[in-house]
This record gives C-alpha cells, sequence and structure tokens, in this order.
C-alpha cells in the first residue's frame, strides 16, 4: 500500500512539472513587453556592437528563441542588455515567450514564391557553407527547431551575427557555438555581407509584430 501511495505522488508530481513547463502562448504575450521596445517596432535599430536592425523573431520556433534566450542567459551569447533582459527570465518565462513569438508569426504572402536565383559566387558561398543542411528549404525551413529561420531577415543583423561567431576572446562581443564558428570562419567579412544580403532577399516567415496598442 505504501509502495503504492508513493507511486501515487511520483506520478502527481510528475504530472506538476510538466503543466508548470508547458509553453503558454497567452502567458507569453504578458510576458513581451520587456520585448517590444525593440522587437516590436518595424524598422529599430540597434547600436550594439554596430548599428543594425533588430531582428525579427516572431515566426521562429519557440525552441530557437528559448535557446537563444537561455544562451544570452549563460554568456555563450555575449550582449549586455540581451544578457539582462535573459538573467531576469525563468525557465518558464522563456518557453511562454518562445511559443508567443511562434504563435505570432506565419506563412509569408509570397512563402509559395521560388526563391530567387543567387548570383554565382553567392551560389559558391551558400555550397561552401553548407547553409540549407541545417537551415533548411529555402532557408526557411530548419532541419530542427532549434535552428533559426534565415530567409527575409534583415541581412544587417545576419552579418553582425555571422562576425560575432568568428569573434574570440572578446568580454562583450561573440557567439560561443561551435559549429557556427566553424562555419562562419572561412569567410572574410565581404563574403558575410554577401550571404547576408541574400538571404535578406528571401521569402520567408518571419516578422516584426508591433504591440497592439501601436498597430
Amino acid at each position: 500500500m505504501n509502495k503504492a501511495i508513493s507511486m501515487i505522488f511520483v506520478l502527481a508530481a510528475a504530472g506538476l512539472a510538466t503543466s508548470a513547463s508547458a509553453q503558454d502562448a497567452k502567458a507569453g504575450e504578458k510576458k513581451a513587453a520587456m520585448c517590444i521596445g525593440c522587437h516590436g517596432i518595424p524598422g529599430y535599430q540597434a547600436s550594439f556592437p554596430e548599428i543594425h536592425k533588430v531582428p525579427m523573431i516572431s515566426g521562429q520556433s519557440a525552441k530557437y528563441i528559448v535557446g537563444a534566450l537561455t544562451a544570452y542567459k549563460k554568456g555563450e551569447r555575449k550582449h549586455p542588455s540581451m544578457k539582462a533582459i535573459a538573467g531576469s527570465l525563468s525557465d518558464q518565462d522563456m518557453a511562454d515567450l518562445g511559443a508567443f513569438y511562434e504563435a505570432s508569426g506565419g506563412p509569408a504572402a509570397n512563402g509559395d514564391a521560388p526563391a530567387p536565383t543567387p548570383p554565382a559566387q553567392v551560389a559558391e558561398l551558400l555550397k561552401k557553407g553548407n547553409c540549407a543542411s541545417c537551415h533548411g528549404e529555402n532557408l526557411n525551413k530548419p532541419i530542427d527547431p532549434s535552428y533559426p529561420k534565415l530567409a527575409g531577415q534583415h541581412g544587417d543583423y545576419l552579418y553582425v551575427a555571422l562576425k560575432a561567431y568568428q569573434t574570440d576572446g572578446n568580454a562583450q562581443v561573440g557567439r560561443g557555438n561551435a559549429i557556427m564558428a566553424g562555419m562562419a570562419k572561412p569567410f572574410s567579412h565581404a563574403e558575410l555581407k554577401q550571404l547576408a544580403g541574400y538571404l535578406a532577399t528571401l521569402p520567408g516567415d518571419l516578422k516584426t509584430v508591433p504591440e497592439s496598442r501601436f498597430r
């Protein structure tokens, strides 16, 4: 009898844990107040580590959003303001925000349009980086939701992000992802800029969704 009762308590606790970690897009919408000041303004520009548009995150997968926030919190992605924001979030907060931003995106109006044919030099760079092997068809259908969609993302942001993977030994700037570092380091900055510019032209699901009172 004691064993049976113990098992009931174990199962009940497991159920509570599962419920507590479930994603809640509605809760995430309320928690996004700290995000909309940058990610909810179309064309908003950041100035660190250089001037660029902040990334569109509506339409990214929840798993990617959680992974990125976790990386900022741990310092694997170095960005002072993002580290401070992520550091204030619980795992549940991140899960809710991820669910909200995944739900707030959607297929682009021209999502079925064929991707523009890249110039020959860009095609060689895409082949060299083997980008589609992780980021998927048209760089908009990642093979795993932990990888970001790249299609249609702001080119200047992608350029800054790619350069961050090349940066070592800087306390303020850089991204500690060994796979992406290996992909990015063989490229010159000029080549990264070409890649980023092409990716920005692709039809994709990413959007900037203004907060409702500003629409």
